[in-house]
């Protein structure tokens, strides 16, 4: 059996492109849209549609398998690609990447992703492939080569990276939007075990003291309660977009900041907290650095809440900084961030063996094909939670990446023989 063909199809993703410089410069809000003009290179508009490159890999056995390049909400932030248009890469897929490709033997799947890294290295500057189009093209490689071998996408990626899979769903982890109180009460409903995000990626939503963000905490505590939860049953983890270090300022060790982290933990109580993007430095470096700073200050004043990297940690070189530097509880590892899917698996296998822990995250920008990549990437490397995507409204991203990792533990916990999931 060989590759026999490469398509790419222009698509659509599950959410919008948004301009976070923008936006955390206060552009204001017009319906669903922002006011004002866009302020990063390649944005028309301060919110976009989003868009995804269907990619099809054609075998010699008349199987077509599938993988969807897309690229996070907030593109050209915090250190990531620049804005990502699928029409200007399917020439791109059909031509360089299907030159590559077509020909090789599709059970080999750490050998074809790894040949698609070495072309965007070896184009180099400008000519690089964009993360997304490595992402997209690598779960197309998953797929083929877990039908080729007739093994689940999890089993083949686990037997490649020479690990154990976990043997029970990874925890999810549910993000609301700014629906963020009738959507946490969906979260809760279902039992979600990390929730609920937040999106609170303005001083509008955080308050001009953070004041706003203390009584979501509280109202979500109460209303968790009132639903029958324990603090055994959820993790509450929100996403600040830097706004706390946008309030507050370094440095972040000082009683100030840690004694607002702890009105945020006492908030929460008795549910455990995590904060995502406390601040955004403006660099790995700085940001390393700033985090490690808040995280020893933390830990002096005894305040236990986990802090999150995400802004600067985009590459798995960014993530292996953070993780050797010690810098976060919990980093995230941004799928469409990292490139080829198989750089995401070896990314959170870079936290075992360490204090730090991994989310295998992405963004709501998605389709339902990569959400369902990653879901196998998430068993094959048993992450600590993994994000329910695509979209915003929270049900249908829950659906898509809960069950395909419920049917895939379930395959495998009846021994059957393993056939691939993609159809």
């Amino acid at each position: 059996m060989q590759i026999e063909s490469i398509r790419a199809i222009p698509g659509v993703s599950g959410f919008y492109f948004d301009d976070q410089r923008a936006i955390k410069a206060g552009a204001t809000e017009d319906g669903f849209g922002y006011a004002g003009d866009p302020v990063t290179d390649g944005f028309e508009d301060i919110r976009q549609a989003g868009e995804a490159l269907l990619v099809e890999v054609g075998l010699s056995d008349g199987t077509c398998h599938r993988g969807d390049c897309a690229a996070v909400q907030y593109s050209g932030a915090g250190g990531r690609d620049p804005l990502f248009r699928a029409a200007t890469y399917t020439p791109v897929v059909e031509g360089p990447v299907a030159d590559e490709l077509v020909g090789r033997d599709p059970g080999e799947f750490l050998a074809n992703a790894t040949a698609i890294e070495e072309l965007s290295d070896q184009r180099g500057g400008d000519d690089r492939l964009h993360t997304a189009v490595r992402y997209g093209v690598s779960q197309a490689l998953l797929f083929a080569a877990a039908h080729a071998r007739r093994l689940t996408p999890t089993t083949l990626l686990a037997d490649a990276l020479g690990v154990t899979p976990a043997t029970d769903p990874v925890p999810v982890f549910g993000q609301s939007g700014d629906e963020r109180r009738q959507n946490a009460e969906k979260m809760l409903l279902k039992g979600v075990p990390v929730l609920p995000h937040g999106l609170f990626n303005s001083e509008a939503k955080l308050g001009a003291n953070g004041e706003k963000l203390v009584a979501y905490l509280e109202w979500l505590s109460d209303r968790a309660l009132e639903f029958g939860s324990t603090e055994d049953d959820h993790r509450f983890h929100v996403d600040v977009y830097g706004m706390i270090g946008e309030l507050f300022g370094p440095p972040y060790d000082r009683p100030e900041v840690t004694g607002y982290f702890d009105s945020l933990r006492e908030a929460a109580a008795p549910f455990p907290l995590q904060v995502e993007g406390p601040m955004d430095a403006g660099g790995r470096t700085a940001q390393i650095e700033a985090m490690t700073e808040l995280r020893n200050g933390l830990g002096a004043a005894a305040v236990d809440v986990d802090i999150v990297a995400d802004e600067w940690c985009n590459t798995f070189e960014d993530v292996r900084a953070f993780v050797d530097a010690a810098a976060a509880d919990i980093v995230q590892v941004k799928t469409p961030d990292l490139g080829g899917i198989h750089r995401s698996a070896r990314a959170v296998l870079e936290c075992n063996g360490t204090e730090t822990r991994a989310y295998l995250g992405g963004t709501c920008n998605e389709t339902a094909v990569s959400a369902r990549a990653c879901a196998h990437v998430a068993l094959a490397t048993d992450a600590a939670q993994v994000l329910a995507k695509p979209g915003m409204g929270f049900d249908e991203g829950y659906m898509i990446v809960t069950n395909e990792m419920r049917r895939t533990v379930a395959r495998q916990q009846r021994a059957s023989p393993e056939v691939s999931l993609d159809d």
